[in-house]
C-alpha cells in the first residue's frame, strides 16, 4: 500500500514539509549533542527516535514523489528533482546511526560515572576527548551534507514545480 493523495493533494507535497523539518532538526540535535554531552544525556531516546522518524519519512517522501512522478508531464526538471532525492537517504541513515551511538555513549557514560564516584584518569580523560571530537566532526559532516542535500533537492522541486508556472506580475498590474 502507497500514499498517493491525500485531500486531494498529492501525498508527495504533504509528506515532504515533514523531510524538509524533520533533516535539519536531526542534524542540528545530533551535532549539539556530540559537542555538548549535557545536552546527550538529557534529550536521551529521544535522540535516536528523532533521527529514526526522520530515515522513516524520507522512503515515504520519495515513494509519493515516484508516484507524482507518473501522474506529472516529465521534464529535465523533474527528472533532476528525482534524482536528486533518490540521495537523501543515506544521510538520513548516517544522521541516525550517529544519534544511535551519541545516545548509547552518553548512557554508558552517565552510567560508568554513577558507579565509579571517582574522577577518571588522565589517559582515559584525554582518550575520551579524542573520540568526542572525531564523533563531533564526523556529526557535522554528515549533518551538513544532509542540510545541504535536502536544500538542493527542495530547490530543485520547487523549480520543476513552478518553472514557467506563475506571472512575475500581478493580474492586476497594468505596468
Amino acid at each position: 500500500m502507497s500514499l498517493t493523495v491525500v485531500n486531494g493533494l498529492p501525498a508527495h507535497v504533504l509528506i515532504v514539509h515533514f523531510v524538509i523539518v524533520l533533516v535539519p532538526l536531526s542534524a542540528l540535535a545530533v551535532v549539539v549533542c556530540a559537542i555538548w554531552p549535557s545536552a546527550a544525556r538529557r534529550m536521551g531516546v529521544v535522540l535516536p527516535l528523532l533521527a529514526l522518524v526522520t530515515l522513516a519519512g524520507v522512503p515515504l517522501a520519495t515513494q509519493a514523489g515516484e508516484w507524482l512522478e507518473e501522474h506529472v508531464d516529465s521534464n529535465a526538471l523533474v527528472r533532476r528533482h528525482a534524482e536528486l532525492g533518490d540521495g537523501l537517504l543515506p544521510w538520513a541513515a548516517g544522521l541516525l546511526v550517529l544519534a544511535t551511538v551519541i545516545w548509547w555513549t552518553a548512557r554508558r557514560s552517565a552510567a560508568a560515572d554513577v558507579e565509579s564516584g571517582e574522577p577518571s584518569r588522565p589517559a582515559a580523560t584525554r582518550s575520551a576527548t579524542a573520540v568526542r571530537v572525531v564523533t563531533a566532526v564526523l556529526c557535522i559532516g554528515v549533518a551538513a551534507g544532509a542540510v545541504v542535500d535536502v536544500y538542493r533537492i527542495g530547490d530543485s522541486g520547487a523549480k520543476a514545480a513552478w518553472q514557467d508556472g506563475f506571472s512575475k506580475t500581478a493580474r492586476g498590474d497594468n505596468g
